[in-house]
């Protein structure tokens, strides 16, 4: 049956849609509008999964089909159960039960199926749940965006017509009039008010649509301050039990439970669940974030390191230490000092100076007091310390303290020092001339 809907106060007119998308096998099998919703809005969901859970949790996309395919089964029996169950008197068949095209599916009991199946797949792989959670609620209120716009083609999910203005609410067992604009008016027909001729109504359709595209923004906004593991999806139950509890009181289809308590018609099921979710949510938000003051690990979510490639092996550099190291063996040339002395453990020397040429000439000063036979350990004391600065850039004393160490030399530099070693090594007989005269 073809929907006429319009939207004056939008300066839509009066449009006729076919709830009818297309028709297979000679109009044996028809495609509806609110099946390919349904389908579109799943596949986005699963697109959008992937990404968020490799982005964001560190999941691999191939886990999250693994979990998709089995969690919107789960979430279609789940979706029709919840519904056939709260409106058990409609049906007179099995078929009549599992048939979807026309609409009938439960919002509550699609999540409680596809959590179902998420927990099951994440128990099974060893998939942090709460993380999966997390990244896949921002898909699911997406695809109720989608799935709203089914109900449209369908002309259902309507809410109280509009008289005078003004229309009827109902908050759980208290009914009010509330003020309408002119411009929030649909016209529908056929419509339970007016049959076949035109009634203007709430789109609540609309409504629940706008408020689930904004939680779906604000889910991705708080994505970005996210600290502990499970605050989004308790951040969806919040925000989509919120908005649910006060669009259900316009709605004229909704389920009850508790028929005739208090002579109404019930409570109507879905405002009691958003009421309960929007507690719970709020509530837990609140428990986790004071108790994560005094124990901060608690839940702790930290944003997973994208993968890089591993950085090619550098060729090793020969430094300045491969280079002068094997020029001197300096702990070689300093026992044989030792050896070659035959005179007493001299007083500690003063530091030597870092100019070979100083320390010469203090040397020759006092082995002039003491005798020839000092100025001969002295001098070879001097060759073997300068060999030894030579080799490694450090001077010794006879005793084998160490000086301080004179800056390293680049490669070019230590082959200029070498030919200077022999120098002073040729220039020692000449010193010793010099000492004998004295």
């Amino acid at each position: 049956m073809k929907v006429t809907v319009s939207f004056p106060g939008l300066g839509i007119g009066e449009t006729i849609l076919n709830p009818v998308a297309f028709q297979l096998f000679g109009g044996k099998i028809e495609i509806r509008w609110y099946g390919l919703f349904i389908t579109l809005g799943m596949l986005l969901a699963i697109l959008y999964v992937a990404w968020r859970a490799k982005r964001s949790e560190g999941i691999k996309p191939d886990d999250v089909i693994d979990v998709g395919l089995v969690s919107i089964l789960l979430s279609i029996i789940g979706a029709r159960l919840y519904y056939v169950l709260t409106s058990l008197d409609e049906y007179r068949s099995f078929w009549d039960a599992i048939d979807i095209r026309q609409g009938g599916l439960g919002v509550y009991g699609g999540i409680l199926g596809g959590a179902l199946g998420i927990f099951i797949v994440c128990r099974f792989k060893k998939i942090k749940m709460l993380r999966f959670y997390d990244a896949a609620v921002p898909g699911v209120i997406f695809a109720q965006v989608l799935g709203r716009w089914g109900n449209f083609f369908n002309g259902e999910a309507y809410g109280y017509q509009i008289v005078d203005g003004s229309s009827r609410y109902f908050f759980f067992l208290k009914e009010f009039s509330i003020p309408v604009p002119s411009w929030l008016r649909m016209g529908l027909a056929p419509n339970e008010f007016t049959g076949f001729s035109l009634a203007y109504v709430h789109p609540t359709f609309l409504y629940e649509c706008v408020w689930n595209l904004l939680g779906f923004l604000l889910l991705n906004l708080f994505y970005r301050k996210k600290k502990f593991n499970g605050q989004i999806l308790l951040s969806y139950l919040a925000w989509y039990g919120f908005g649910r509890m006060f669009i259900e009181g316009l709605r004229t289809d909704s389920l009850y439970i508790c028929k005739g308590i208090f002579g109404t018609e019930g409570i109507r099921i879905s405002q009691l669940v958003g009421l309960l979710c929007f507690l719970v949510g709020i509530a837990l938000l609140i428990v986790i974030v004071f108790y994560r003051r005094k124990y901060p690990e608690f839940l702790a979510w930290q944003k997973p390191i994208p993968e890089t490639a591993a950085p090619a092996e550098q060729v090793e550099q020969p430094t300045e230490e491969t280079v002068a190291e094997p020029t001197a063996p300096a702990e070689e040339t300093e026992p044989t000092v030792a050896e070659s002395s035959p005179v007493e453990e001299q007083p500690e020397q003063p530091k030597a100076p870092r100019k070979t040429t100083t320390a010469r000439k203090t040397t020759a000063r006092k082995t002039t007091a003491d005798g020839s036979s000092v100025a001969k350990k002295t001098a070879t004391g001097e060759k073997a310390t300068t060999a030894k600065k030579t080799a490694t850039g450090t001077a010794t004393r006879s005793k084998g303290d160490v000086l301080p160490v004179t800056p390293k030399k680049k490669r070019t530099t230590s082959v200029k020092i070498l030919p200077k070693a022999a120098q002073e090594k040729s220039e020692e007989p000449k010193e010793k001339e010099d000492h004998a005269t004295d």
